[in-house]
């Protein structure tokens, strides 16, 4: 009997400090399971600005639903001021915005904008709708609490009499979008995210972007934010932006979001990427399942219909660029959230996210690493668990056919490899000691060399 007892009490300790793990993610990082793999989506921001609709969002859900959703594509995420009704293309509107708000000064969305919100709705019906496709729901919001909050001294829910006046600072606030300011760290504040992520968990939110938070680096709200994600009872994807987030934070905004900016917003210009890829060499050491250093969205396909930024185009970047451009995003296992409008997205758009191979490569691989990247071109190498190694060559120069060079004992290979070119699935035949290629300016090429 006491043998039993003892066994008894074994079991029990072992699955209270197993619950203990699952309720502290601080400690046991188990919001790292809710992306094991990059996140793949689309997001209105580079076709929409701060003027997506109901109805497009809506469109965009329907065709990763019917065209996209079996190759690992399921985020759709309403991205700015979807709480201002009256939002402007080309820019933001804050001269007279007129916002949207709960009486706990929590926004809440526009129902000119987003009809089935009537009623108290929010967005929950929107949610349903992208969730009935199989597909998940996100949200983009500012750091902070509402100007318009504190104006009001609307009370905080569950802050027990704390108003929001009483918990705001000027300091820090955003520079570029002037609706919230800054929440101090303390009494109150908490209460504030934990109303916030409640709200957002109670309408089936799936992924929060976190606009103003990375650079300058808010430490602060960014703990708040987990904290309040980690509470309110839904796995939430935790998104940081945008960049340049400090590699000094590597550490600290890995144990609490699940993949963070590391540059500014990247838009359809070949120096976005070459920038980028210059940033992204600290952060290489830090790609891992759950916690994604952040590429930025794809600026592909058909762009700024009614963007924040340029007009309604076709992306500028040549067919070389957007495949170096999607090269380099999935070797690097950067998050994949599409930025172009799907209804009207073109043939050669589409095979760039629905290859196979490679999407297989930007999931599954492992051992991220940069083995050459100077002004002229880039290396980089990942593998398989089957031992294959993937490798991504680039010419950076913008002049001239570069012919760069890979030796074999290098990117790990002894012996002799076949070779196939992801893009294409082209069999290119069996190499030795070094594999050589000619590549025009911007242009790239994404290898597997398998056993």
């Amino acid at each position: 009997m006491k043998t039993r007892i003892l066994f008894l009490s074994l079991i029990l300790s072992l699955f209270l400090t197993s619950a203990n793990a699952m309720s502290s993610p601080n400690d046991s990082l188990v919001f790292r399971q809710w992306a094991l793999t990059p996140p793949m989506g689309w997001d209105s921001w580079d076709c929409y600005g701060p003027t997506v609709t109901e109805k497009e969002v809506k469109a965009n859900a329907d065709f990763m639903a019917n065209h996209l959703k079996s190759y690992g594509w399921k985020y759709v995420i309403v991205d700015i001021r979807w709480y201002v009704a009256n939002t402007k293309s080309g820019g933001y509107n804050q001269k007279d915005p007129i916002y949207v708000i709960d009486n706990y000064g929590r926004y809440q969305p526009a129902e000119n904008k987003f009809p089935s919100a009537a009623e108290g709705k929010g967005f929950k019906p929107l949610a349903d709708y992208i969730h009935s496709k199989g597909l998940k729901f996100g949200i983009h919001i500012m750091r902070g609490i509402p100007k318009i909050a504190i104006i009001r001294k609307l009370p905080i829910m569950g802050g027990h009499g704390i108003t929001a006046d009483q918990i705001y600072s000027p300091e820090g606030q955003c520079g570029w979008l002037a609706d919230n300011y800054t929440l101090k760290y303390g009494e109150g504040a908490q209460d504030y995210y934990n109303s916030l992520l409640d709200l957002y968990a109670s309408w089936g939110v799936d992924y929060i972007k976190v606009d103003d938070l990375s650079s300058p680096y808010h430490q602060d709200e960014i703990e708040m934010i987990r904290k309040a994600i980690d509470q309110c009872g839904r796995p939430i994807v935790f998104s940081t932006s945008p960049g340049e987030t400090p590699i000094s934070k590597a550490d600290h905004v890995r144990s609490h979001a699940n993949l963070w900016r590391m540059v500014n917003d990247v838009w359809d210009k070949w120096s976005d990427l070459t920038h980028l890829m210059k940033i992204a060499r600290q952060w290489y050491p830090y790609i891992a399942p759950g916690t994604w250093p952040d590429c930025d969205m794809i600026p592909l396909g058909h762009l700024a219909i009614r963007g924040e930024r340029g007009a309604d185009r076709m992306t500028r970047l040549t067919k070389d660029e957007q495949y170096s451009l999607m090269t380099f995003f999935t070797i690097f296992q950067s998050p994949l959230i599409f930025g172009g409008d799907l209804p009207t997205i073109d043939p050669f758009t589409l095979s760039l996210l629905t290859n196979k191979e490679v999407l297989r490569m930007h999931e599954k691989s492992q051992n991220v690493r940069l083995l050459l990247q100077n002004q002229k071109e880039a290396i980089i190498t990942s593998s398989n668990h089957q031992k294959d190694i993937y490798v991504a060559i680039f010419n950076l120069s913008d002049d001239g056919i570069h012919s760069i060079k890979v030796s074999l004992k290098d990117i790990g290979i002894s012996g002799s490899r076949k070779v196939i070119d992801l893009w294409s699935n082209k069999q290119l035949g069996k190499v030795h000691s070094h594999y050589t290629v000619k590549l025009r300016p911007h242009a790239s090429i994404l290898l597997e060399f398998k056993k």
